[in-house]
């Protein structure tokens, strides 16, 4: 098997449990099912390779008044939109959900890198 695509399909399948364990913890970020949580971690994936560069350049002044916090709230608006765009995948408390499940998300996606063993 192609060493990328193990590595894409890795990625997906380590995102999404990070996904489910997400929101099994009280962030307000609620998922229902583990086929949505894939299709969630698909979305989230896809909108962090093509729209998280975009908008990390259009936000890098801000970004860089803020030394980097701004940053967070640009993950959190991806965050947000997948969570939008999937049905199943809901933000309790809005803004404050997004910017915690993604800090969360993050957190958890590095711990289940470095247990697996995940090339980045």
């Amino acid at each position: 098997m192609d060493p990328d695509l193990l590595r894409l399909l890795l990625t997906w399948l380590a995102t999404t449990a990070s996904l489910l364990i997400v929101s099994s913890l009280p962030l307000g970020v609620e998922i229902d099912s583990f086929q949505k949580a894939l299709l969630s971690a698909a979305v989230f994936g896809v909108l962090n390779a093509f729209l998280t560069p975009a908008l990390q350049f259009l936000a890098l002044p801000i970004t860089i008044l803020t030394l980097g916090i701004f940053a967070l709230i640009v993950n959190a608006i991806v965050f947000g939109l997948a969570a939008w765009l999937v049905h199943g995948f809901r933000l309790r408390w809005g803004i404050w959900s997004a910017l915690l499940g993604s800090i969360a998300l993050s957190i958890i996606n590095s711990i289940i890198f470095q247990i697996a063993g995940v090339p980045r």
